[in-house]
């Protein structure tokens, strides 16, 4: 995302990608404009939430008209740098890498893996849904010969920090942590944490949360 978005709330940067989604979908649907409570009954979010993301970047829409759907859709293309290539790699081709690799960002037509690394792999390499997967030992090489600067790591924990270690000597900028692990990264790189565990904890506790509320009213 661009250095003139880093003050923007977390929460809503992690919506921008969402918006741009259900934008297209407008689009595609041959739609000219679009109102705020338009997009909340598509997206399930609180128009009011809505208005106050669009408000962080200026004046997107008109009071009485709604939002053009195509100056939209430029806006959140130029913002999240739709037009700009990004090249990702795998490390960790298990059950979740592999899932990964078969679906490889289909909806997102500007980021994909393109390389992939996992000790199964055969000496000069193997392909897994024609991605490329090579030994671990070959890391830093391929990382840079393929240009990489984002990673999704779903390496077993255990391996977790030995192998940031290595990416924070090369040119990596983001990894995507699919690990319980807390890794530790210089400031130069971004980690997003993703716990699979958690997530789901966290929805039992809400929802049960919501049940013990209904018995008391």
């Amino acid at each position: 995302m661009k250095q003139e978005q880093l003050k923007i709330p977390q929460a809503t940067t992690k919506r921008l990608p969402l918006y741009y989604r259900f934008i297209q979908n407008f689009s595609n649907a041959g739609h000219k404009r679009v109102s705020s409570q338009e997009l909340s009954e598509a997206m399930k979010i609180d128009s009011a939430t809505i208005r106050r993301d669009f408000s962080h970047f200026g004046a997107l829409g008109r009071k009485g008209y709604g939002y053009d759907v195509q100056h939209l859709l430029q806006f959140f293309r130029q913002t999240l740098d739709q037009d700009v290539a990004t090249n990702v790699a795998l490390i960790g081709v298990g059950s979740l890498g592999t899932a990964f690799l078969k679906y490889n960002f289909h909806k997102n037509h500007n980021t994909r893996i393109v390389v992939a690394f996992d000790p199964s792999a055969t000496e000069d390499g193997s392909t897994l849904s024609d991605i490329p997967v090579f030994d671990p030992s070959k890391l830093e090489e391929k990382i840079k010969e393929f240009g990489i600067e984002l990673v999704i790591l779903t390496v077993p924990s255990r391996t977790a920090q030995e192998v940031t270690d290595r990416l924070t000597k090369t040119n990596v900028k983001g990894i995507l942590n699919f690990t319980p692990v807390r890794i530790t990264v210089p400031e130069s790189i971004r980690v997003h944490t993703i716990d699979l565990s958690v997530e789901l904890q966290t929805l039992i506790y809400l929802i049960k949360q919501e049940e013990t509320f209904t018995l008391r009213s």
